[in-house]
């Protein structure tokens, strides 16, 4: 499943509230949960907030294919992938990968891939609203790995 969300999320209760309504007590052996958060900084400035905007339609197929293309690659049971869009601010969830699966390898390779995968794939654009320089388009996703930030 893949749902955009114009308000801030708990990750937890989309969590508990899709494994409730799906059924899936017992049909499962391991669940990965990948929680992104908005930082206060990028590139060496602090950041005061962001606005997240998307292309209805086109953005949640885009992280659908992901998501098939996941189930093609290992043996999900499930996934659940929410995402933010509109305002955000510093220490607020901005995206929720979840996978299930029978084994915990398949359940963190998985989620691994969804994610990298959305931050280089989906249809997402960032404007900054910088401390001390006003906003800025975000031109590219980090990598995922710390770079000397």
């Amino acid at each position: 499943m893949v749902k955009i969300s114009p308000r801030p999320f708990d990750p937890w209760v989309e969590v508990r509230e899709y494994q409730d309504a799906a059924q899936m007590a017992g049909k499962f052996g391991a669940t990965n949960l990948f929680v992104g958060t908005m930082r206060d900084f990028n590139e060496g400035d602090d950041v005061v907030g962001m606005t997240l905007e998307y292309y209805p339609g086109m953005t949640e197929r885009a992280l659908e294919n992901i998501v098939r293309e996941a189930g093609e690659r290992w043996p999900i049971i499930d996934a659940l992938v929410v995402h933010r869009v509109g305002d955000i601010r510093p220490g607020e969830p901005i995206v929720l990968v979840a996978v299930w699966t029978s084994h915990r390898g398949d359940a963190f390779d998985a989620a691994r891939h969804i994610m990298e995968a959305l931050k280089s794939r989906a249809p997402f654009w960032k404007k900054e609203l910088l401390k001390a320089k006003g906003e800025r388009w975000v031109a590219h996703n980090t990598d995922g790995y710390l770079k000397g930030e």
